[in-house]
């Protein structure tokens, strides 16, 4: 009696000869001779043009909303525009002094290679665990939605929710327990002392972290053949961490680097949350990041030439950090 894994490999091996009666048998392939090289020169060139006439629609939004948007900033980055003038060419005068004369952009780039360098890491590894716990017990759904909905809403409202708990007089939730168990004399100003206003902004982005990635990760560990555990076991897999190192976490590369393309995209585009929480601009420019310094000479300044070339320099850094995370967790496939 044929097992059901047999039955399914004579499936497949009836749909590569197309003998099924399939529409895929119908579609034209290597194994049919076309008569002579230019007829199947012509009908790879027809299926090909199919192919792109199908994207045409996504490409064209793709060179209207991404390429040309980094273009121009690219292009404006070397210039300088107010909005009111024209943008004149002034070479790479901006990035000078960016780099060299702007003592608060170094101070924003310290800030937030510190936020990225805790969160990106641990936001990654935290979704990824919860998700492959979550994947092992019952009634998953429940604890998917408890521990999602953070993500799903508003900054503004969640730093709202945040502030009550860190307010620095005696009504804040957390100051309002320490000093009632006797561990405060007097409350902690959590969001205006310099020494705390960051870890306060990390603490509030880590717990609205499980979004996007935690999802990915969940979908792709549901997808992980069971035959493959099966396999595993038969071989003398010891334990759970082995099967997941030796298994789980091969199988789930393209889900793991689009969530650490997420991770890096979503540390380094902090804003909201650091602004809701400490004001604009912070005590001492504590919470002042990259985007934060941005806003302030695109938006208030209207310094657009100046605010292009902060966000080319973003734009290359994450671009080189999802290069070398590409180079980690693509296949060899």
């Amino acid at each position: 009696m044929r097992t059901p894994i047999q039955r399914k490999e004579e499936r497949e091996k009836r749909r590569e000869k197309g003998e099924d009666g399939s529409y895929f048998s119908a579609l034209p392939s290597h194994s049919y001779p076309l008569g002579s090289l230019k007829e199947r020169m012509r009908s790879e060139g027809r299926w090909q043009l199919i192919g792109y006439a199908f994207m045409a629609p996504y490409l064209l939004l793709f060179l209207i909303f991404v390429v040309g948007p980094v273009m121009s900033a690219i292009y404006l980055s070397f210039t300088y525009f107010n909005i009111l003038e024209a943008p004149h060419w002034i070479g790479w005068t901006n990035y000078r002094a960016l780099l060299v004369d702007d003592e608060i952009f170094l101070i924003a780039i310290g800030n937030t290679l510190t936020f990225a360098f805790i969160t990106g890491p641990v936001s990654f590894i935290a979704s990824f665990l919860l998700a492959w716990l979550l994947n092992r017990m019952r009634f998953r759904s429940l604890y998917v939605l408890a521990f999602y909905t953070p993500s799903i809403g508003s900054a503004i409202a969640a730093a709202f929710v945040w502030r009550i708990l860190l307010s620095g007089d005696r009504y804040g939730t957390l100051n309002n327990a320490l000093i009632r168990l006797g561990a405060l004399d007097e409350p902690i100003q959590f969001l205006a002392e310099q020494v705390y206003i960051m870890p306060a902004i990390i603490v509030v982005s880590l717990w609205m972290s499980l979004g996007t990635g935690f999802l990915v990760f969940l979908a792709g560990l549901q997808t992980v053949p069971k035959e493959l555990y099966e396999a595993g076991k038969m071989d003398g897999v010891p334990n759970v961490w082995v099967e997941l190192i030796k298994i789980t976490l091969p199988i789930m590369r393209p889900q793991l680097l689009f969530g650490t393309v997420i991770s890096i995209v979503n540390s380094f585009a902090v804003f909201q949350v650091a602004v809701a929480l400490v004001g604009f601009p912070s005590p001492l420019y504590a919470g002042h990041v990259i985007i934060t310094h941005l806003y302030d000479y695109a938006f208030i300044r209207f310094e657009m030439g100046y605010a292009s070339a902060i966000a080319v320099l973003l734009f290359a850094f994450t671009f080189m950090l999802g290069r070398v995370c590409l180079r980690l967790f693509s296949s060899e496939d």
